[in-house]
């Protein structure tokens, strides 16, 4: 969960605590190639795809991807951004960022849309995203890139693109960073 989601979750304030740093910036560097590489072959180049960073944890994500991309396979690929608040179930449990917008500057229509998030943990954020992106069009193809599949699943969501399974404690959290992906708890201060 990002930094500023966390300031904004009950309880107020709290922070996160790592215990083990299970991947390191490199590792986050080698697992984002690789996914890039992964993309292009499953899609057999980059034409009509786009990717879409999921607010706050998927935006960074989905940039280097974007990057990466073009360094493998040529044009840069548009990166939208987009926040599921008002699209989630769980509706007034969860903070709502007023920093944390959407912006699809392109239009989805017939487009292939890799969504892109930092942790697939319940599927419901992903839902979510599927139920916002109708309202920018019908995409061809919709598919899924996360850095971190924690496992846990409440809905019959799997990623097409995953930099790394990492089974965990329902209670444990994962923090992604551009510094590595850690492992902790969440505690108050």
């Amino acid at each position: 969960m990002a930094e500023r989601e966390r300031s904004h979750t009950r309880p107020r304030g709290s922070r996160f605590a790592p215990r083990v740093q299970v991947m390191s910036a490199a590792d986050v560097s080698r697992a984002i190639t690789r996914m890039a590489h992964e993309i292009a072959e499953r899609n057999r180049g980059l034409d009509s795809l786009v990717l879409v960073g999921l607010q706050t944890g998927g935006v960074p994500i989905a940039r280097r991807l974007a990057t990466t991309l073009e360094s493998i396979e040529g044009p840069l690929l548009p990166v939208g951004t987009l926040d599921v608040a008002f699209y989630r179930d769980d509706i007034g449990l969860r903070p709502v960022l007023p920093e944390a917008t959407t912006d699809i500057p392109f239009d989805c229509t017939g487009a292939t849309i890799v969504l892109v998030d930092d942790v697939l943990f319940t599927g419901r954020t992903v839902r979510a995203a599927l139920n916002a992106l109708g309202d920018y069009g019908r995409a061809q193809a919709v598919q899924l890139a996360v850095m971190v599949d924690r496992g846990h699943r409440e809905l019959p969501i799997r990623p097409d693109y995953v930099g790394k399974n990492l089974p965990t404690r329902r209670d444990e959290m994962v923090d992604v960073t551009e510094d590595g992906v850690a492992l902790g708890d969440i505690v108050a201060r």
